[in-house]
């Protein structure tokens, strides 16, 4: 029945009548639908406590609200220079994180007799687990040497397991995905361009510039936080944006121009770019005279680099590269082009990286206003310890210092040392000695946070290598895949509940966070400050962990720079001044380039010491084999890596990946949106189901995943099973030789049609249930 608007009105004025009615005579007989309604969690007695937010690695600093013993809220902190007061998806759904039933509970060993992977466990106490695996520790230094034990880590925590416990234990064998797997390119090419490492926080000028160049740089599908705000204001102060991406990307639908270069021939661009501002003489010359060497060896070079020569090779049209090139030129120092994150793609990266470098340089944009400021760490001391055995290279998402020295020559050097010229570990050249045992053996392995089978390339490789060890031992929040193959499982405290160390970043205005706990741990969970410390002791290295706990360590080291623990909790960050432009050094008559030669070096000597290439040299990328695509991948801006896809707040917003494939293919073979496919590669490995998306935002030669989807833990009731896993499919990889970072998109897959639609638990069920 169609109820007329004046029935509507009549019938609604009756209503309230007659709830009037009830108010006057007999209302206490009437229900009153807000007696069922609870009162709101922030009604009464509601705390707050400063931290560092880990649903990314971007840190930013929050404000944790907590009432009744409970986590209610998480929000942006204003005077964390990181966040500002904002905070992404991510970083709103920590209270699902810290909630999830699905959490490890208890420490956890392998049911005696079982195979790795089975995921058959006993339940054990703290003390027996960690007893269990300092014996086995110490059996294998006594049989092989302490060397061949690894440590594998990822997030802040990690460098209690990466840093300071094999320091002091006495293994190079320390490594984190953040590096060979992430940065490491674009941190070796700037340390032997300018003295420097870019560092965590990439230091692009934003407020300043006005034209930017994104080189497959997936700003707002990333969704670091204070980049994205940075990223927007620049854009609506008019800074125009040009995009060079084979795909559409989100950053592409903000451009002035997108460039949908072929993939794998970025460096004959920037080459090409070179080409330009040298022949038309559109470089800073005095810049260059002030602050670099090796301009004459660089205009020789890119001489036969035109335009037209890197026109076939990128698919892209002479005249917008030329134009691009002189665009760049004239807005310049005011011109940038932001290094990116994610740099390991085709195995020559080290020299792409170089070739951006090069063009920031002769633009005369490092050090100014516009360009690149010059990121400083905040001052903050070590805490007072005897000094390390050793000193790991797992570097970081910061680099590593520039050295070609090893740092004891009492210990073998790294297991994967003389593979390339970097003297970072790289974590996928630290799994085949755990299976062949050359150069000597691994036999023992500590991951802390990093999931192994949806980071490291080739993941029956690393399960071969797991079967090897004599001990596994993984150290998590949740059930990841990975996880329940260890030996022991030690269940580690939500962010949300445990200190960490002190996170300095370097940055316009350096800057110190302080993580402190909303709420006790849950369950029998316990930080990883902990872990390390209790470990440490057993392992007869109590000397480096003279500290009772936690506040005691934390409040000596930051005595030792003025400040103090209690001042620290009360303001959450410490900000300290900053030496962002090259004037600033000046006046201290100092320069921020720490290269041998003290400048900005176009043409590396140390490179061509060593047998590298001293000047970029573009390498064609690996073919495509017929009847298959490139498969490229990225990231959502609701989820992290594969650590948030049990989060039931954000698995609403994206439950489940979708493969990019262009509409003319998709047509060609049949495809609709939303038809379910299997993806194979270039090895046979098949993996999906996963759901099309047919779309014009990408080139017919590839395909595109968003990364971090495809879990296979029963023990994760919303992560399993849903979308594809990119890295699954990443069976090969190119190692650069200079930075050993692992080229991933050298590899290929095909569509097969007729993949059934999966059927998954209930989401919005999964998710009610949740709900605190």
């Amino acid at each position: 029945m169609k109820l007329r608007r004046r029935e509507f009105l009549k019938l609604s004025a009756a209503s309230v009548g007659a709830l009037a009615l009830g108010e006057q005579v007999g209302a206490s007989s009437l229900p009153n639908p807000l007696a069922r309604v609870p009162a709101p969690w922030y009604a009464t007695g509601v705390t707050q406590s400063y931290s560092i937010c880990e649903n990314c690695f971007w840190k930013c600093g929050i404000t944790a609200h907590v009432a009744g013993g409970k986590v209610f809220k998480v929000e942006g902190y204003q005077g964390n220079p990181k966040s500002r007061g904002r905070l992404c998806p991510r970083g709103q759904g920590a209270v699902a994180q810290v909630y999830d039933p699905d959490r490890l509970k208890h420490p956890l060993i392998r049911v005696e007799g079982t195979a790795r992977g089975e995921g058959k466990y006993r339940t054990a106490s703290w003390d027996e687990a960690l007893d269990y695996i300092a014996d086995h520790m110490l059996d294998i230094k006594d049989r092989y040497g302490s060397e061949s034990m690894a440590f594998f880590g990822h997030c802040s925590g990690d460098s209690w397991f990466v840093e300071y416990l094999p320091g002091a234990w006495g293994s190079p064998n320390a490594a984190k995905p953040s590096v060979s797997l992430c940065t490491t390119p674009r941190e070796t090419a700037s340390q032997w361009t300018f003295g420097r490492p870019v560092g965590g926080h990439e230091p692009v000028d934003w407020e300043n510039t006005r034209y930017i160049v994104l080189i497959g740089h997936h700003i707002g599908e990333d969704t670091h936080n204070t980049q994205l705000q940075d990223f927007s204001l620049a854009l609506a102060s008019g800074a125009k944006l040009v995009v060079v991406d084979p795909r559409f990307s989100t950053a592409a639908s903000k451009a002035d121009r997108w460039l949908p270069i072929r993939p794998g021939t970025d460096t004959a661009l920037l080459l090409a770019w070179l080409n330009v501002l040298v022949d038309e003489e559109l470089y800073d010359r005095d810049y260059l005279d002030r602050y670099a060497v090796g301009f004459d060896e660089l205009a020789l070079h890119v001489k036969k680099f035109t335009p037209e020569w890197a026109a076939p090779i990128t698919d892209l049209p002479a005249e917008a590269i030329r134009i691009v090139a002189r665009e760049l030129a004239a807005h310049a120092p005011e011109a940038v082009i932001p290094p990116g994150r994610h740099t390991v793609w085709y195995g020559d990266d080290t020299q792409r990286m170089r070739a951006q470098y090069l063009v920031n340089a002769l633009l005369g944009n490092v050090g100014r206003p516009g360009g690149f400021y010059i990121a400083q760490p905040p001052y903050l001391e070590p805490y007072p310890h005897p000094p390390f055995v050793l000193e790991p290279a797992a570097g970081g998402c910061g680099g590593a210092e520039v050295t070609t020295e090893e740092s004891n020559s009492d210990f073998r050097p790294a297991a994967d040392r003389g593979k390339f010229f970097a003297r970072t570990t790289a974590i996928q050249e630290l799994i085949p000695p755990m299976i062949t045992g050359e150069p000597y053996p691994i036999k023992g392995l500590i991951a802390y946070g990093v999931n192994l089978f949806h980071s490291i390339p080739n993941v029956p490789r690393t399960k071969e290598a797991l079967r090897e060890l004599d001990l596994y031992v993984a150290i998590d929040v949740m059930p990841m895949e990975h996880v329940m193959w260890a030996d022991v499982i030690l269940p580690e405290a939500s962010y949300l509940e445990r200190h960490d160390d002190l996170v300095a970043i370097a940055h316009k205005t350096p800057f110190i966070e302080l993580r402190t706990p909303a709420i006790e741990p849950l369950w029998d969970s316990k930080p990883g400050w902990w872990i390390a410390r209790e470990l440490g002791i057993r392992l007869g290295l109590e000397a480096y962990f003279a500290w009772q706990d936690i506040e005691e360590y934390l409040d000596r080291r930051l005595t030792a720079i003025g400040s103090s623990l209690e001042q620290a909790k009360q303001v959450g960050t410490l900000i300290q001044k900053g030496r962002p432009y090259l004037e600033d050094w000046e006046a201290r008559n100092r320069s921020p380039f720490g290269t041998p030669s003290g400048k900005i070096e176009l043409y590396s000597e140390t490179f061509a010491q060593n047998g590298l290439d001293p000047l970029p040299v573009y390498t064609p990328p690996e073919e495509v084999p017929q009847g298959y695509y490139r498969l490229l991948y990225g990231r959502s801006p609701v989820h992290t890596f594969a650590r948030t896809q049990n989060n039931w707040i954000l698995m609403e917003m994206h439950g489940e990946n979708a493969v990019w494939v262009s509409v003319a293919e998709a047509e060609r073979q049949g495809l609709s949106n939303g038809d379910y496919v299997w993806l194979e590669n270039q090895d046979g490995v098949r993996e999906g189901p996963v759901q099309v998306y047919a779309t014009e935002r990408i080139r017919r030669d590839c395909l595109y995943l968003v990364h971090g989807f495809g879990h296979k833990s029963s023990s994760l009731a919303i992560a399993d099973g849903r979308g594809a896993s990119d890295n699954a499919l990443q069976t090969r990889y190119t190692l650069d030789p200079i930075s050993g970072g692992a080229g991933l998109r050298n590899n290929f897959v095909k569509l097969i049609p007729g993949a059934p639609r999966p059927r998954h638990p209930n989401l919005a069920r999964l998710a009610r249930e949740r709900r605190i």
